[in-house]
């Protein structure tokens, strides 16, 4: 079991994934190139493990949402869709007194998931921070069914 819904499983299988899953050495290089490329930006980020397991399993899947389809709309790379300030990490971290890094970049309404140390999501959008689930089953059933996103302030510590 893997813990996720049936639609949930059904939607991902149906874009490329598999239980077991496992990207193996290309999650690292993502993982190494978004390294990377914050510091060049001028941004300390740290690998996390629980990042890291994420993207092996999910990463390069590209998502259609029912309402999108076949447009992919959440894209499973950790260095895709950056084009705003590496601070809003660094503010998002401060707030939940967690590290967090970026797993995914949202393409309908953009915008970049991320997870914290504790496997929780966020969502970093234009307009705020907003919290998708407290680990990749719920953020994933949530995206697939337009669950609302509270506040990421709500998690603030």
């Amino acid at each position: 079991m893997n813990g996720h819904t049936p639609e949930v499983t059904e939607w991902l299988t149906r874009n490329g994934w598999s239980p077991g899953r496992d990207i193996g050495a290309k999650a690292d290089e993502l993982v190494r190139i978004r390294i990377e490329d914050a510091a060049r930006q001028g941004w300390p980020m740290e690998e996390l493990e629980v990042a890291t397991r994420f993207i092996r399993s999910y990463g390069e899947l590209e998502l259609s949402y029912p309402w999108t389809a076949p447009k992919p709309a959440l894209i499973f790379n950790p260095t895709v869709g950056y084009d705003r300030d590496v601070e809003v990490f660094d503010e998002l971290a401060e707030g939940l007194g967690k590290k967090v890094f970026p797993v995914a970049y949202e393409a309908h309404e953009p915008g970049l998931w991320v997870i914290d140390q504790a496997g929780r999501f966020f969502y970093l959008h234009y307009t705020g921070g907003y919290f998708l689930g407290e680990n990749e089953y719920d953020a994933l059933a949530g995206a697939l069914h337009g669950r609302h996103r509270p506040d990421a302030e709500d998690f603030y510590v």
